[in-house]
């Protein structure tokens, strides 16, 4: 990377998780940042953190990477001979190179009083570059002499002389430092520097300047040298304030990375084969069929190229956000069932079922699609659906045949329920007893959804079904069978999924029912599409009124 013909990029690391999320990235190599490594350790970076600890920790960067890892090796940690071990000491972890800066140990970071830092005299620096050389054995091992007199203000001419004399002792690479805002001096040393040996440059200070500018004055190296450390800061920081002031984990969990995630990074085969080693007896296979052959009334103007469910939110499909959030929960045979525009679907990770007929069918008949290919436990979703993922770990862990999930939000003080809530409100449901808001113990069965009140019929309304079904065991075999049977009728084309529970509660299934108390919301009309970029931020913990409405 460092001789190559085009400008190359190092991405800073500093333990085997950020490494690997370079990798994953895409950065060909990595820079192991002093500044980030001490950073992690919870110390200063002026040499607090040993030489020894550095070098563990750039053991585990290795085996979480294949990629090359330039160490930022401050001064050396000593003199010629804590160099010559240094060398030694990783090339046997497999690192790719070191740069040492010519300072005085214990050094201190440049950007802190770099003006007032000595600087090495320069034969004694020279000593160490060659020791470090005579000490590698590869011959790919890479030293680069970082030059400091720039930032400790000893000017153009000393930078020069600094990095002659550095390349002549051996230095593979020089690294130029500056602490200005402008690249000015960068561009001017490597116009005067002629192309003697390449340039590799930290443009902290200077990370307005257009890439392009280091392209034509012929730097060989551009190191990222501290964002994955400061983002990560940034990320815990606004995480444990949420938490310490919420008293609550509701409103980060869908902002933060699954364990499923986190997993996967520490090495997703070795864990996928300790799954079917230590996880198999006790965990059946899962699946999902999301329903997702709507164009959707309300949104034309906006769906004229593409189903409702790849419009986008927050930055990715509306699909995408449901299919992410049944992967996270380890259901990861998808079935999606497309009609309209079924060609723009992005079908990754997915499989796609058509409806051929949607535009005179309703969601039985999507159903219908996919039901005959179903073998596992499944879940039967909506397509137009936005929750948080506790509410779909709940259901995953309901141990009946049949479970839904209700929400309670929208119903009065005094069991007046959705009665008293806007008209427009769809899929209400009856229920064997109401939320109270228990967390434990409560058991409330299914006892019919209806599409709104029926004003002669006064009765309790204990929520809204929120449009996800889990079938178990040998409830999928039974619901298989209503659904042949509800095919007989003639009209099964205009049945939705509410006829289904209707159905099987006459028959005499019991349909579980777990609550929840908003935390969902779907996408119905341009004004729930405004809406759902937020809640998929989790800037709106809880749904409103209208946050259930249907209109599919």
């Amino acid at each position: 990377m460092l001789v190559s013909p085009q400008l190359e990029f190092l991405m800073e690391a500093h333990n085997g998780l950020s490494a690997r999320i370079v990798k994953e990235a895409g950065f060909k190599g990595i820079w192991g940042s002093g500044l980030a490594i001490s950073a992690q350790f919870g110390v200063r970076d002026n040499n607090e953190a040993s030489w020894t600890q550095v070098v563990d920790n750039l053991e585990f960067m290795a085996d979480a990477s294949d990629l090359p890892i330039l160490l930022d090796g401050d001064t050396g940690y000593g003199n010629f001979n804590n160099m010559r071990r240094l060398v030694r000491k990783l090339e046997q972890r497999g690192i790719a190179g070191v740069c040492i800066e010519d300072k005085v140990f214990p050094k201190t970071n440049s950007f802190i009083g770099g003006e007032r830092q000595p600087l090495a005299e320069i034969d004694e620096f020279c000593g160490k570059i060659k020791a470090g050389k005579d000490s590698q054995g590869d011959d790919d091992f890479s030293i680069v002499a970082r030059v400091e007199a720039l930032i400790a203000g000893w000017g153009m001419e000393e930078a020069l002389k600094r990095a002659e004399a550095y390349r002549q002792a051996g230095a593979d690479a020089i690294l130029i430092h500056s602490k200005l805002s402008r690249p000015d001096e960068i561009l001017t040393f490597a116009r005067e520097w002629g192309g003697r040996a390449p340039i590799v440059i930290v443009p902290t200070k200077y990370y307005s300047t257009p890439t392009e500018a280091f392209r034509k004055a012929g730097i060989s190296t551009v190191i990222w040298a501290n964002h994955l450390i400061r983002g990560a800061a940034s990320a815990m920081q606004s995480v444990a304030k949420e938490i310490h002031d919420s008293q609550t984990l509701v409103n980060i969990e869908d902002r933060v990375a699954s364990v499923d995630e986190i997993f996967r990074l520490q090495d997703a085969d070795e864990y996928t084969e300790a799954e079917r080693v230590y996880l198999t007896s006790s965990q059946a296979p899962r699946s999902a069929v999301v329903l997702a052959a709507s164009r959707g009334k309300g949104l034309e103007a906006l769906t004229e190229d593409k189903p409702k469910v790849m419009l986008p939110v927050a930055g990715k499909p509306l699909l995408r956000w449901i299919v992410d959030g049944f992967k996270k929960q380890g259901v990861n045979d998808i079935t999606v069932v497309g009609g309209y525009r079924a060609d723009a679907i992005d079908t990754a990770g997915i499989k796609l079922a058509v409806n051929e007929r949607h535009a005179e069918t309703g969601e039985l008949a999507s159903l219908a699609c996919a039901i005959d290919r179903l073998r596992d436990d499944t879940v039967i979703s909506y397509g137009d659906l936005l929750f948080r993922s506790y509410i779909l770990r709940d259901l995953l862990d309901s141990e009946a045949d049949f479970c839904v999930v209700v929400d309670s939000s929208a119903t009065q003080p005094g069991g007046e329920g959705l009665a008293q809530t806007s008209s427009a409100t769809r899929d209400l449901a009856f229920c064997s007893s109401p939320d109270t808001r228990d967390l434990f113990g409560q058991r409330a069965t299914l006892q019919r959804v209806a599409p709104a009140v029926n004003p002669m019929e006064p009765q309790r309304v204990d929520g809204q079904w929120v449009g996800l079904l889990s079938v178990r065991g040998t409830g999928l075999a039974r619901m298989q069978a209503m659904v042949a049977k509800l095919r007989e009728r003639k009209d099964f084309d205009k049945l939705d999924v509410p006829a289904l529970l209707n159905a099987l509660v006459a028959a005499g299934e019991q349909v579980d029912v777990i609550y929840v108390h908003g935390h969902w919301r779907n996408v119905n009309d341009l004004d729930d599409f405004r809406r759902a970029g937020d809640f998929a931020h989790a800037q709106t913990p809880f749904s409103d009124t209208a946050a259930g409405q249907r209109n599919d």
